[in-house]
């Protein structure tokens, strides 16, 4: 594990997060909450909103697919998704959602088209796995980013999508 070069709990608090944001909108499955969890740590981002019925840590099954990230990524709860979007929006965040709607942007066109992002903190909105972002949400936002998919389904499980997201706007 030294070799890996790992941070500790405290250094992970220490260290200077991506300004990326991970809210969860109504998401069920704790498994898809305790990976997204994982992933945040993985790319170091700055934190998750769970809002409405997200289940929330501590619970084994998040904690089985999250191994350890709800003691490192820091989360907040909020009743319900738009409070989240607002407050993010106050706090100077460009919130986008991650759907598949009407005047969605493309992921791999996103960058391109909006240059100026790099100087924005972010967010994601990422939906119910049935149901989807909110469409109450979704106008509130100040986009949609669609990740294009070319196969017989059309959806993406919630924490493949996050993951996809945050790397390439990590990277």
């Amino acid at each position: 594990m030294d070799e890996l070069g790992r941070k500790s709990v405290a250094d992970f608090k220490m260290a200077n997060k991506k300004p990326i944001v991970v809210v969860m909108d109504n998401i069920r499955s704790m498994h898809n909450v305790g990976s997204v969890f994982r992933t945040s740590d993985g790319f170091l981002i700055d934190g998750i909103c769970l809002c409405g019925f997200t289940p929330q840590p501590p619970h084994r099954d998040i904690h089985k697919t999250a191994l350890g990230a709800t003691e490192t990524v820091d989360w907040v709860y909020y009743e319900n998704t738009p409070n989240a979007v607002n407050d993010l929006k106050h706090r100077g965040y460009k919130v986008y959602a991650i759907e598949q709607t009407e005047g969605s942007i493309s992921l791999e066109k996103f960058k391109e088209l909006n240059p100026d992002l790099a100087a924005f903190p972010m967010a994601f909105v990422f939906g119910n796995e049935v149901d989807g972002v909110d469409e109450e949400v979704i106008s509130i936002c100040d986009g949609v980013i669609e990740i294009p998919q070319w196969g017989m389904k059309h959806s993406l499980n919630i924490s493949v999508a996050a993951a996809i997201v945050l790397w390439e706007f990590v990277r």
